[in-house]
């Protein structure tokens, strides 16, 4: 089910490569992450949807039997004991399909990626 590997051109038609059910967790998912940071960008990065303030602050995809949500290396280690329920890797973390993802959870793990995307422009835009 793993979308097929064209390049998207919004995350609208990356969505729109799935089944009903799975469009409708990523299509929560993307609207859960527009509200806790309304500022950030959408764009399509490593053919994945993606949220953009001073650089790419989440990733997130569908595949045959998780969502993988992608909030880099800082933000799985940042969260590694709340993780340590879902397989993942160094900068991914994967919600199995068929159970509620962890909203609350990945609220805090945006809100750290957006807090350190914002600290790193400023000390950028110091030097």
């Amino acid at each position: 089910m793993e979308g097929n590997k064209t390049s998207y051109e919004s995350i609208d038609a990356y969505i729109a490569t799935f089944p009903a059910d799975v469009q409708e967790v990523l299509a929560e998912l993307r609207q859960f992450i527009k509200e806790w940071v309304p500022e950030a960008k959408e764009k399509i990065s490593y053919q994945m949807p993606t949220f953009d303030l001073h650089g790419n602050l989440v990733h997130f995809a569908a595949y045959k039997n998780h969502i993988g949500f992608y909030p880099a290396a800082s933000g799985i280690e940042a969260f590694k004991d709340e993780l340590a329920a879902y397989k993942g890797a160094k900068g991914s973390v994967q919600f199995p399909l068929g159970k509620p993802l962890p909203y609350e959870l990945i609220g805090r793990i945006v809100a750290f990626r957006v807090a350190e995307n914002i600290e790193r422009a400023k000390r950028k835009s110091k030097k």
